[in-house]
Order: C-alpha cells, then structure tokens, then sequence
C-alpha cells in the first residue's frame, strides 16, 4: 500500500502520497480524469492510459498545469500485450507501482433489453469492464506482491449490487467485478495489498448511457476521485473494502 505514515508528518500533511507512483485505467476523461487530477494533487506521480490520443494529451496538459506530474500512454485495456507494455512504461519511466485504479469502463453497449443485444455487446463490456481489471492487476500484482504492499481500487457501480431492466450486460459486468474484488481482497491481504472497490450511483459524466439525468439529483466525477483518495491515504493498519456513493437527493 502507499507509503503514507511518513508522508503525513510535518510539512507533508498536504501530499501523503509523495513519492508513490499510482496507475489509473481510463484516465483520459470523466471519473477517470477527476481520479488523475486528485492523485497527482496529493503528490503521486500518475500513470494513466486511454485510446484517444488528443484526449490523453489534453488531460496531460490540465494536470500538469496544476503542477502534477502526470505520464499519458496510449492502451487498448482488453489487449494484454498493450497492458504489459503500459506496466512496463510507468515503472521505467516513474518508478514502482504503488496504486492501481482499474477505472476503465463502458456501458453504452451494456444497456438495453437482453433478447436484442448481440454477442458483440456482450464481448465489448465484459472484455472492458472485467477482464481488463484481470489484465491490469494480474501485471501489477507481482511487483506489490514482491514489496509486501500496495492499493488496487476497482471502481465498480451501485449497479453491480442492483438489477434494473435494461441493465442485463452491464449489470452482470459490475457484479463479476463485485465477486472479483472480493476474491482478490482475500487471495492478497496477506501480502500486504488491499483491494477495495467503489460502487457508484449515476455520476455526471458523458458516460450515463441511460438518458439525461438531473444534474443536481447526481453525483460528480469529483466525489468519487475523493472516495479514491479517502481509500489510498488512511492509515496502514485499516482496509476499507468496498463504498456505495449515492446523491443526497433521490433521483
């Protein structure tokens, strides 16, 4: 896990997670974006891919405006060789990874009615939003694994512990990560790593594939990169493993 004891002594308090290297899936936009911004403000040094170029240079330049120290790689996260080839580059190039944040996700292809959705759909959101965590922490792990700690946040949805109609794909998706997270949380605690998963409701991003939403009834990309860092920053001895985030007000 990060080093945060010494981090938040003395003139520290500010950024706990200085000298840590953290690795964020999906960071060139949306929740993933807000995750990026929040670690390197704490004093990570990020890591963090997508597949859209521009996107990943914009999100780069925003971040490093703000003074963090951010690395943009370009990563298709259902292919393993890209995966090993972005582990790879962010310890070369930043160092050891210490927070893996397996954002990356879809849903658009994950929604509608189960009897008219193909075989494509169901390949694209499982291959994003399940088997890409497989890929990424299973590249990850070993190094975590060899220094006795670390942080894996899967970042799930309130619809992996819920069902609605037009949900079947996606849904059956976030529930496979649901199982995943909490078999990982047990097969790694003795190692030293924590794994925890947050479950959003509908956040405010160009992702909600449902319909438009109230925008004050929703959460922001804001509140869960600050559910991400309440989970990296406490203390040694605790593990958080999974946060349901909800609007105060019901939709």
């Amino acid at each position: 896990m990060a080093n945060i004891s010494k981090a938040n002594k003395g003139g520290a308090a500010e950024s706990p997670l200085q000298g840590s290297v953290a690795l964020v899936t999906g960071g060139s936009r949306g929740i993933g974006k807000a995750i990026v911004r929040k670690l390197a403000a704490l004093g990570a040094a990020v890591s963090f891919c997508g597949r859209d170029e521009e996107k990943l240079r914009n999100a780069a330049e925003e971040v490093q405006a703000g003074g963090g120290k951010v690395l943009a790689l370009r990563a298709d996260v259902t292919k393993e060789k890209d995966i090993f080839a972005l582990v790879q580059s962010t310890e070369k190039q930043l160092g050891p990874i210490a927070i893996l944040v397996n954002n990356a996700g879809i849903g658009a292809s994950g929604f509608g009615a189960i009897q008219d959705k193909s075989e494509a759909d169901w390949d694209q959101v499982m291959n994003t939003n399940l088997k890409s965590v497989f890929f990424v922490s299973r590249a990850v792990i070993p190094g975590m694994i060899q220094r006795r700690g670390g942080d894996i946040v899967n970042i799930s949805s309130l619809a992996g512990k819920n069902t609605f109609a037009g949900g079947g794909i996606y849904c059956a998706s976030k529930w496979g990560l649901q199982g995943l997270s909490g078999c990982m949380a047990e097969d790694l605690r003795g190692h030293g790593i924590r794994v925890s998963v947050i479950c959003p409701g509908s956040v405010a991003t160009d992702f909600m594939g449902r319909g438009p939403k109230d925008g004050a009834k929703v959460l922001t990309a804001g509140d869960v990169a600050h559910a991400v860092a309440m989970v990296v920053t406490q203390g040694p001895q605790s593990f958080i493993s999974e946060v349901h985030l909800r609007p105060v007000a019901k939709p």
